[in-house]
């Protein structure tokens, strides 16, 4: 007997049609992180809509410039910008391994069936561009491989993916754009309305992210209940 090669926890052994282990992946921090990026953004409209307030006096001419109201607005607005990337970053992280964790189940499920290996599931988050479409791509392949039917047509959970999938690009884009209109603003009038942007970027951002929380844990149900059935072929 040889050892099967199951990307699980604790080892199993080949069986004539199942291998009933837990597939690595299936407990994450991913959740409680992108939790944390919620609050972050959460803290992202508080500071924009700060700094709006200060300067709609200043904008309508109701109201006299404070230099430091000014300075705390803008520490405000740049202490979150710092604070978002920290979040982003150690959640980023560790989604990554997670996407590759499910990725690898997913080869275990129904073998033949991923248009692209696993190193496709940490590399394409990196390629300039390639990253809007190709990670969603290999998320509908292992979706597809952890459903009751993985060479069947459709598979359970694909709306939620593609739901997560458009608010994140739109988040993504939108961030970008906002973001740079924020730097180059010069006067009151164009850092008023650039805050504005900047804050609606970060309720896209939620949006973003609820929906990303959904789907770790809609996917991370789905290989762990098809391992506990035992449904993956050898």
């Amino acid at each position: 007997m040889h050892p099967c090669p199951c990307p699980y926890r604790r080892p199993c052994r080949r069986r004539p049609a199942t291998c009933s282990a837990r597939p690595s992946g299936s407990r994450t921090p991913s959740p409680a992180l992108l939790g944390v990026v919620i609050v972050v953004d959460l803290l992202i409209v508080a500071a924009s809509f700060t700094m709006r307030s200060f300067l709609s006096g200043v904008v309508t001419g109701t109201g006299d410039f404070d230099e430091d109201e000014a300075r705390r607005a803008d520490y405000a607005m740049a202490g979150s910008s710092v604070l978002y990337v920290v979040a982003l970053l150690a959640a980023g992280t560790l989604f990554v391994i997670w996407f590759h964790r499910v990725r690898q189940n997913a080869e275990v499920f129904a073998p033949g069936t991923q248009r692209r290996t696993p190193g496709w599931a940490i590399g394409a988050w990196f390629i300039p561009i390639a990253q809007l479409w190709i990670p969603r791509g290999i998320a509908a392949d292992v979706l597809r491989a952890s459903g009751t039917d993985p060479h069947g047509g459709g598979s359970a959970g694909r709306g939620l993916l593609n739901a997560w999938w458009g608010a994140w690009v739109w988040a993504v884009l939108f961030d970008r754009y906002a973001s740079r209109t924020y730097d180059k603003a010069q006067d009151a009038d164009a850092i008023h309305h650039a805050a504005g942007l900047v804050m609606t970027g970060a309720v896209f951002d939620m949006v973003a992210a609820v929906l990303a929380v959904l789907f770790v844990r809609r996917l991370t149900a789905m290989q762990h209940a098809k391992a506990v059935a035992g449904r993956v072929v050898p």
